[in-house]
């Protein structure tokens, strides 16, 4: 009957095309989505100023490790906001005070009231000249490396500009966003992979473990964050932009078929099954997706046949020879 059919003239519903099927199965799947975020060190700081004074000298780079308390820039010692100087000549003077007292009182020739006033002295000076000293030596309240550099020898320091981040890199932190669907996904301890798309092969293993509770107003999304080790070298960096990957959730038994085997029709989606070597085009309801297969919670039975490749020149009734038997 086929060949008596291909043999007459008008063969545009007769055309047999040639697809790729499967038949639907129920299997695990794995839900994995991917975010796109932001890379912090796990401690970071901006480095400011308290006063503002001219910039003298940088005493870091970019990318260079130090210990927490190192010096980074120096202002201009005596600049008009600084007391330096001043705190400077009180403290040596005050520590020649106590000096000449602690010797007069080893002799008996002041009492300890006067030398109690003169340690006094001494004490508060010290403290007024390392306060003033810290202003104009500027350091880093914790160890780690110099990420970004803000300012020039020269300029002006501004107390609410920060000269420089620093950051503690040996863990990192990536910071990403979620909608509100996806939030009750979410636990503290779940497993996460971050990686950069300018070096895709390297994906270090993290976990979460800060969720936010409340959503940002303009975005309407909510903060998540995920930590990991850095590599060896260091080759995460904090300001990069970064992909984490997160286990969303694991069904099982789910009604499962390839992705591509989807077929949008005003505005909905639906497939191609294949009925007594025909294809007829089924409305489906999906859920979750793993990026290659999509979960159908209605419109396929376990079993049925469905077009995977070649679906576009289909439509009901088309005749169809099966290529991957």
């Amino acid at each position: 009957e086929k060949a008596s059919k291909n043999s007459q003239p008008k063969t545009e519903y007769t055309d047999t095309i040639s697809v790729e099927a499967e038949n639907v199965q129920l299997r695990e799947l794995n839900l994995t989505k991917t975010f796109s975020g932001t890379l912090e060190g796990e401690e970071q700081a901006n480095v400011v100023s308290k006063i503002p004074e001219r910039i003298v000298g940088i005493k870091v780079r970019v990318d260079q490790y130090f210990e927490v308390g190192t010096v980074l820039f120096e202002l201009d010692k005596g600049g008009a906001s600084s007391q330096f100087y001043q705190s400077q000549a009180v403290f040596l003077n005050a520590q020649k005070d106590f000096e000449r007292m602690k010797n007069l009182f080893n002799e008996g020739a002041v009492s300890r009231q006067a030398l109690d006033q003169a340690q006094t002295g001494y004490d508060v000076a010290k403290a007024n000249f390392e306060a003033a000293k810290s202003t104009v030596e500027i350091t880093s309240p914790i160890s780690g490396v110099v990420t970004a550099i803000n300012v020039n020898i020269g300029d002006l320091t501004n107390p609410q500009m920060p000269l420089a981040t620093v950051a503690n890199i040996s863990r990192m932190k990536a910071k990403f966003n979620v909608g509100e669907s996806d939030v009750p996904n979410f636990y503290v301890g779940q497993p996460a992979q971050i990686f950069s798309e300018m070096k895709p092969d390297v994906i270090q293993a993290g976990k979460i473990f800060q969720l936010s509770n409340s959503a940002n107003v303009q975005s309407r999304t909510f903060e998540m964050q995920a930590i990991f080790s850095n590599t060896k070298d260091r080759w995460f960096k904090p300001g990069m932009f970064c992909r984490v990957n997160v286990n969303m959730k694991t069904k099982k038994d789910a009604l499962v078929i390839p992705l591509a085997a989807v077929v949008k029709l005003n505005n909905s989606d639906g497939v191609y099954l294949i009925n007594d070597g025909k294809s007829y085009y089924k409305t489906i309801t999906t859920s979750i997706t793993d990026g290659k297969h999509i979960e159908v919670i209605s419109g396929l039975n376990a079993g049925d046949k469905i077009v995977t490749l070649g679906m576009n020149n289909l439509k009901d009734g088309t005749v169809v020879v099966i290529s991957n038997k």
